[in-house]
């Protein structure tokens, strides 16, 4: 690996979570600018009533369709359904590359539908793209 004047860890920053590789215990510095300030009451509790609903919706949904199906078609249906869910989510692309999960919206239904993400989730403006053989060695437990 070529190494620049800059040292090892500019490498890493743009790839690898920098909680990793940050020091921790008890004399360990906040850092404002990327958690924000402390608070417990944020750590605790929801920020807005309705924000652990947003958070959980598909969950929510996909238990409350399987409960349909299962009420409608038999054990067999939701079973069957999610095994195929296991399967399409065990597909990924290289960790660099942005993968859309056509194959997954096309299960769960919104393959017809426009949201937010598909408007503003352009991965030519992502802001994750680091070095390609950092993020493979990362992801497979090499560094």
């Amino acid at each position: 690996m070529k190494s620049n004047s800059r040292g090892g860890a500019s490498l890493l920053k743009d790839s690898i979570p920098i909680t990793e590789f940050s020091a921790s215990g008890p004399f360990e510095g906040h850092d404002l600018l990327r958690r924000g300030f402390t608070s417990v009451k944020n750590e605790l509790l929801p920020s807005h009533p309705l924000e652990l609903a947003e958070k959980n919706f598909q969950l929510n949904q996909d238990k409350t369709n399987f409960a349909t199906l299962r009420n409608i078609q038999g054990l067999h249906a939701p079973l069957k359904l999610q095994m195929e869910f296991r399967a399409v989510k065990q597909v990924q692309r290289l960790p660099f590359l942005h993968s859309s999960n056509i194959a997954l919206d096309t299960l769960r239904g919104n393959d017809e539908c426009i949201g937010f993400e598909d408007i503003l989730n352009d991965p030519s403006q992502s802001e994750i793209m680091g070095e390609p053989h950092m993020m493979m060695e990362y992801k497979l437990g090499l560094l």
